[in-house]
């Protein structure tokens, strides 16, 4: 097991006070694996697998499409026809296959059959010619050969997805899509890993739940709230421990429960340098701390390592531990690029990197070298396509408004300084994320 003493030998410019962003996600990383074994896996139906991740790569037991079929509505005839010369080829219509329906005698070779759509090949027939190139009269139709060659709008049986091939991979979050794509291969069930179970809670004396009475110096939590959706769009299973008070025996208790239930605890607030801030102190005697601060405004204050259960160290139920800043954007800003791919890693999905899009910065903006800064922002289109970022104003960590007015996250790397208007920068859109 990985310990916090290794990771100055594994990771250039180690400082647990002091981190560069990339530093702490490498170091994130190599905590962050899938948890092992068959008690991790279930089986379930289609309906239930929406946001799950698959278990084990998806065998498909049938060929996709299961048979030649039309990509149109039109003609079906033999190919070889369109080799006999001339500009124009005329054929008898010797019948109809329609989808589900087929038309199951052979055709002669100046013959053809009206077909829909989805429906089988006739047996000898391999090309089909759209309905709205065909002039007909009657049962005779005529046609233009220019455009035509042999096997054109046939899908071949197959051809989508061959018998014995992987249809889904382990690790991808099944979607909507794949739902459809199962059903469509007589899958009625998947196996898929177990959710993870993370706990989360905040920590102040100051802070109130929604519908209790504000007093002097008072505030409300709105950390859980974004913390459970965020958790939410990962879809993990949540456990929220409410809001515990600043004082060392209470955080101690809240610490051991939340380590106890869940595979993963979250806290915000509480791992700065106040005296009433205990996360630390319990930290170095409940786990193990790998860093204590990053490079990053905003959220600078961050706590990542592990936690047990029992009276030290090492001994009873392990958690990763995530002790994130007490202000509002600080919270959003570390859980999306620290703390999401961690919980997808240990969920066992596939490696799910963040959109990136290159914009040009529509303003100056300033920025001190030295930390990586994910500035609120909002990007518009312009008429070349290209996109162009603002910042939504004042970027204090306090200010959660500027997040629902953003549409994305503007990336100033660690060691980049003031941007001119004009310069390219890079910008994560909110779409799909929050």
């Amino acid at each position: 097991m990985t310990t916090s003493k290794e990771f100055s030998a594994c990771i250039a410019h180690y400082d647990p006070n002091a981190l560069p962003v990339e530093a702490a996600q490498d170091i994130v990383r190599q905590w962050a694996m899938p948890r092992a074994g068959d008690a991790q896996v279930e089986r379930v139906g289609l309906r239930d697998a929406l946001g799950r991740v698959l278990a084990e790569d998806v065998i498909s037991p049938i060929d996709v499409p299961a048979f030649d079929n039309s990509a149109m509505d039109g003609y079906a005839f033999a190919g070889a026809a369109l080799s006999h010369g001339g500009d124009t080829l005329d054929l008898t219509v010797a019948g109809t296959a329609l989808a589900g329906r087929p038309f199951e005698s052979t055709p002669g070779t100046d013959q053809c059959v009206r077909i829909m759509t989805g429906a089988l090949i006739p047996p000898g027939c391999d090309t089909v010619v759209p309905q709205e190139l065909v002039t007909r009269e009657g049962a005779a139709i005529r046609f233009s050969t220019a455009t035509l060659h042999v096997g054109q709008n046939r899908r071949l049986a197959g051809e989508d997805l061959a018998k014995g091939k992987p249809a889904l991979l382990a690790g991808r979050i099944v979607r909507a899509s794949d739902l459809g794509l199962l059903a469509s291969l007589g899958i009625g069930e998947v196996c898929v890993r177990k959710r993870l179970t993370v706990a989360f809670f905040s920590t102040g004396d100051e802070l109130r739940s929604v519908g209790d009475t504000l007093s002097p110096g008072s505030v409300y939590d709105s950390n859980r709230y974004t913390l459970f959706a965020m958790l939410e769009r990962l879809g993990v299973e949540t456990v929220d421990l409410g809001i515990v008070r600043d004082d060392r025996t209470s955080l101690d208790r809240a610490l051991r429960h939340a380590t106890e239930s869940a595979d993963v605890v979250i806290s915000s607030g509480g791992v700065s340098v106040g005296d009433a801030d205990f996360t630390r102190e319990l930290m170095n005697l409940l786990g193990d701390v790998a860093f204590w601060k990053i490079a990053m405004r905003p959220g600078r204050p961050l706590a990542f390592g592990r936690l047990w259960s029992g009276e030290r160290a090492g001994t009873g139920k392990s958690a990763l531990f995530f002790g994130l800043p007490g202000n509002p954007v600080a919270v959003m800003a570390t859980f999306y690029f620290i703390v999401r791919e961690a919980l997808l890693a240990m969920s066992g999905a596939a490696r799910q990197p963040l959109t990136v899009i290159r914009a040009i910065a529509a303003e100056p903006i300033r920025k001190r070298a030295g930390r990586t800064e994910f500035q609120r922002g909002i990007a518009t289109r312009d008429d070349d396509g290209r996109f162009r970022a603002v910042t939504t104003g004042p970027q204090g960590s306090g200010v959660l408004s500027s997040m629902s007015e953003a549409n994305c996250f503007i990336v100033l790397e660690h060691a980049r300084g003031d941007i001119d208007a004009g310069d390219e920068v890079e910008i994560v859109p909110f779409d799909g994320l929050i």
